[in-house]
């Protein structure tokens, strides 16, 4: 089964995919975002724009998951923003329409201000100077994700991170182990998870 976990820049896919990773024996986070760093690495920098607009990272993509999919045993957690209906065709519905796998998707949506609050945190204290690609496109991923195509929607304003694991679990019919973290844990997990997914490139 594919997990992918949707959503604006700052909506919590990847505290999310984490926190499924650590209480869903067997499965593995297969970043889709780390694709696009290494095509933006062998491309002269003039010529970088989004990656997701290079049919290399959509096929590859879907490549990757695909071998994932067919020789990992486990739940297979994809975390990414994809909000072009045209690539979603591309990757997610190809996956499960010409792979035959089972393809999970769920879009994590909270309102503008939700989001917004939760990007002045993920930059420790800096305001979101270093978000202004993800405030920039903040609105924009919001109408799209609205769509009925990007269902199954998760609104997580007023619940957490391990409950939005837990409502993906049960949609998806996984059973996760339970949370046992208390609130000084969980933050500690988050600030952790939040620093090794900061970039410098």
């Amino acid at each position: 089964m594919l997990l992918w976990i949707n959503g604006p820049f700052g909506g919590g896919k990847t505290q999310t995919a984490r926190e499924l990773l650590r209480r869903l024996p067997g499965s593995v986070v297969c970043d889709p975002e780390h694709v696009g760093f290494g095509l933006h690495r062998m491309t002269p920098a003039a010529l970088r724009g989004d990656f997701q607009d290079l049919p290399a990272w959509r096929q590859g993509v879907h490549d990757v998951l695909d071998l994932a999919l067919r020789g990992h045993e486990g739940v297979v957690i994809a975390p990414m923003t994809l909000v072009e209906p045209a690539y979603f065709e591309e990757i997610v519905v190809r996956l499960r329409e010409d792979g035959g796998h089972d393809v999970r998707h769920f879009a994590l949506l909270a309102d503008r201000e939700t989001v917004l609050r939760r990007l002045r945190e993920r930059g420790l204290g800096g305001g979101l100077g270093r978000e202004g690609f993800a405030v920039g496109r903040l609105d924009h991923c919001l109408e799209r994700l609205g769509d009925p195509l990007f269902a199954e929607h998760v609104r997580t304003d007023r619940i957490g991170v391990p409950k939005v694991a837990d409502r993906i679990a049960r949609s998806a019919g996984l059973r996760l182990e339970p949370n046992t973290d208390g609130p000084l844990r969980h933050r500690l997990r988050r600030a952790w998870t939040g620093v090794r997914h900061i970039r410098f490139d």
